[in-house]
């Protein structure tokens, strides 16, 4: 894994962006289009690093999450140095991811929990954790082209960053398991219908959207508006601390198992898996 206390970005590594605008508005965008801004153990790092940045800069009222290019973001970066965890024995090795799911659930959570509200703008390809990312935000608004997916259990392994259980807050737990369980993907409209987006728009509108809101929200009064996030958070959220645990501990056994060997090799052959359920 990558040295999680280091708290620098080496030149060319950035995988996030934050810009603050005078209108008390920070934009964090995910600037690797050439690899679709696909996540790695070290977005999540540097997603801790600027949330923490955001949380205490009483200057930042909103946040606005984008991305750059033609997708928001296509999920894991199975390409990125530092994607796999070792140990000395399969239980070690289980532990180990263990550990490391919990520690990425301690980043996003730190995200997801910002006072200041977080308006995301989705387009393209938004899957795996792309989709996960996107169900942190407050808010969330995508373009026309926008595409979700959790394809995990056609690699052979547990969704693992939560947004399973998100998409069961928000549009209950049937699509949660329809999506979960099938890797389907949906459209923008779809997500939108079942209340998993608060509105689409047309590509060359969704910047301007997503923008007007989040100054919209700069424009209020800040302790109001982070006492009304915490509050609907507290109700929304109730439980969902004691399932993440459940849910980093799945991971960790599903990512060590012989069928995630499996998913991943046939995925890159572009075949068939052949689950053995072990």
């Amino acid at each position: 894994m990558i040295d999680t206390l280091d708290r620098r970005v080496a030149d060319g590594e950035e995988r996030i962006r934050l810009d603050v605008t005078g209108s008390g508005l920070a934009v964090l965008t995910l600037c690797r289009p050439d690899r679709l801004n696909g996540w790695s153990w070290e977005s999540t790092r540097q997603l801790g690093l600027l949330a923490d940045r955001v949380r205490f800069d009483e200057s930042i009222r909103a946040v606005l999450l984008r991305a750059e290019g033609r997708a928001f973001c296509a999920g894991i970066d199975v390409k990125e140095p530092g994607g796999d965890i070792t140990g000395r024995s399969p239980a070690e090795r289980a532990y180990q991811y263990y550990e490391g799911v919990r520690w990425a659930h301690e980043r996003f959570a730190a995200f997801a929990g910002l006072p200041q509200p977080v308006i995301a703008a989705v387009q393209g390809y938004c899957l795996g954790f792309g989709f996960e990312l996107a169900l942190m935000a407050d808010i969330r608004f995508a373009a026309d082209d926008a595409v979700f997916a959790l394809p995990e259990t056609g690699i052979g392994v547990a969704v693992d960053a939560g947004g399973d259980l998100r998409i069961a807050r928000e549009a209950g737990a049937g699509w949660a398991k329809l999506l979960a369980l099938t890797g389907r993907r949906i459209d923008a409209a779809t997500a939108e219908r079942i209340g998993l987006l608060q509105q689409v728009v047309a590509v060359g509108e969704l910047e301007r959207t997503a923008r007007e809101t989040a100054d919209e929200i700069a424009s209020r009064a800040p302790l109001a508006v982070r006492a009304v996030k915490r509050d609907i958070d507290a109700f929304a959220d109730a439980g969902l601390a004691q399932a993440l645990d459940r849910t980093a501990l799945a991971a960790a056994l599903t990512l060590t198992s012989r069928d995630a060997r499996e998913g991943y090799a046939a995925k890159a052959a572009k075949r068939p898996p052949s689950f053995e359920g072990m």
